[in-house]
């Protein structure tokens, strides 16, 4: 028994003192991998998220709901000052989203910086970054309700953003793509495709509510005098002063498209051929009176109208509009013909 104890005691006496110590530095490393590695995860699955996404407002909501899993809040908003775009989700409904959608938009459009951004505003925690990484510059805004962040959620976030950077100029180099895609580079008119895109959905919607719709067919008188006598480049000038004029003459719901050359054609919902000749008077006078003379004469424009008919077959509808026109021409041009 003395022995055995002699024995533990020397064993005691060997074993190294510092084992504790290294025990407590071992236990502190892995809790540290453990949360570097569940970081690692939640980073990867945001990765896997913003991979197949190519525009803005589904972005934003993608992060929104991948950062709500792990950081609660009310609203996310982005605002790129640059490219005019501007997005946000938000988890509110009725007037509670409303004033979150629009206290948001104040902070975004606030020239100023993270660090100057007001804690609370409203009830709301209001935290506020800068994204500024090669072509992408913005601001993202987050409302959060009950805790303000600490420095871990803080932290978080801000990896993250290192993440959605690049997704983010993703997106907007497609929307810009797609919007030049549809628009009229001269004018800055809606184009052929976008015309060929939403005439079948505007005839649609005029069928099912029993609404008229009225086509017109435009096209300038004397332009070709313009490019032959005065060049192309004062053509240029003519047809973006045509279509400004034209464009401040008629609604937000009409659809005003450059077909090609000196060619448009004008939509207009809810219209009859009676109210749309009223309309295409007035787009005859204001096209006269930028008193534009050429060696032909004055410019000017020839208009056909054409009402849409139940049942009335599209390229019969189109045909029917350019034959108008085409009479509007040969009656002497700078008028407004009706079928």
């Amino acid at each position: 028994m003395r022995k055995n104890a002699m024995d533990q005691k020397a064993l005691s006496e060997q074993r190294p003192p510092q084992l504790p110590s290294n025990m407590e530095n071992l236990l502190t490393e892995l809790s540290h991998y453990r949360h570097q590695s569940e970081k690692l995860r939640k980073i990867n699955t945001l990765y896997q998220r913003m991979a197949g996404i190519l525009d803005l407002p589904s972005m934003i909501e993608a992060y929104s709901i991948w950062l709500m899993e792990f950081i609660g809040h009310e609203l996310i908003g982005y605002n790129n000052a640059c490219r005019d775009r501007m997005h946000m989700f938000c988890s509110y409904h009725g007037p509670q989203r409303r004033q979150a959608i629009q206290l948001a938009q104040e902070l975004l459009n606030t020239d100023t910086d993270a660090g100057k951004c007001p804690s609370t505003v409203d009830g709301f925690h209001v935290h506020r970054w800068i994204i500024d990484s090669s072509d992408c510059c913005g601001v993202l805004v987050m409302l959060r309700k009950g805790k303000p962040l600490n420095s871990d959620d803080l932290d978080f976030i801000e990896e993250s953003l290192l993440i959605l950077a690049d997704p983010l100029k993703r997106a907007l180099e497609y929307e810009e793509i797609f919007a030049q895609a549809r628009k009229d580079m001269l004018t800055g008119l809606p184009n052929r495709y976008v015309f060929e895109e939403r005439i079948g959905s505007i005839i649609e919607q005029a069928k099912r509510h029993g609404h008229p719709l009225t086509l017109a067919a435009l096209d300038l008188d004397h332009f070709k005098a313009v490019n032959d006598t005065m060049g192309h480049l004062v053509g240029d000038k003519v047809l973006k002063q045509v279509a400004e004029v034209l464009k401040n003459q008629i609604r937000l719901t009409d659809l005003l498209v450059r077909m090609g050359g000196d060619e448009f054609f004008l939509v207009l919902p809810d219209t009859s051929l009676q109210d749309a000749r009223y309309l295409a008077e007035r787009l005859c006078l204001a096209v006269e009176d930028l008193n534009i003379e050429t060696s032909s004469g004055k410019l000017a424009v020839s208009i056909g109208l054409s009402e849409w008919g139940n049942q009335m077959d599209l390229g019969v509808w189109l045909e029917r509009a350019d034959d108008i026109l085409y009479q509007a021409k040969t009656n002497g041009r700078a008028q407004v013909a009706v079928n």
